[in-house]
């Protein structure tokens, strides 16, 4: 795989989504659970996408319920909960899991792009960050406790 292009992703609703379409614009991927401590950062993710969009940003979302049962919700529940909390308006995908044997493709690339401390690949919790430019490619893993916030310098490069 030679950039985030060449992937296919679930839609909540179980279609297939071509990262392709994505092309040209920056992503912030997150993996995300709705019952979480950094769950509120769903307000500050979708601040980004609301500030950013129009200049070319897009925020996803991956429900994974691998950490600490998390995201226990199907998919109409996860979009409930999302648009009534925090008025999420960035796309949220199917949900996933980051790590394991069942891992999904995309983020096994994502994770293979960019390790995290000390190298290792897994990802640790809930709320971790992949930071993609407009080329499709990596240049940024931040972890759960980097607050949606924090990332505004490096998206704002990003789109210039």
């Amino acid at each position: 795989m030679s950039g985030i292009a060449d992937f296919t992703v679930r839609a909540a609703d179980g279609s297939r989504v071509d990262m392709a379409g994505y092309a040209g614009r920056v992503l912030l991927i997150v993996n995300t659970a709705s019952k979480c401590g950094f769950t509120p950062q769903y307000e500050g993710l979708e601040a980004l996408h609301r500030r950013f969009e129009d200049q070319g940003l897009t925020v996803l979302g991956f429900p994974c319920n691998q950490f600490g049962a998390q995201e226990p919700g199907d998919a109409a529940e996860i979009a409930n909960f999302c648009s009534l909390t925090y008025d999420v308006t960035f796309p949220v995908m199917a949900k996933i899991d980051v790590n394991g044997d069942d891992a999904d493709p995309l983020f096994q690339w994502l994770k293979g792009q960019a390790p995290g401390v000390l190298g290792t690949k897994a990802i640790k919790w809930n709320f971790t960050k992949f930071l993609i430019d407009r080329d499709g490619q990596v240049v940024g893993r931040h972890a759960p406790t980097t607050k949606p916030e924090e990332l505004v310098e490096a998206i704002e490069r990003l789109l210039d």
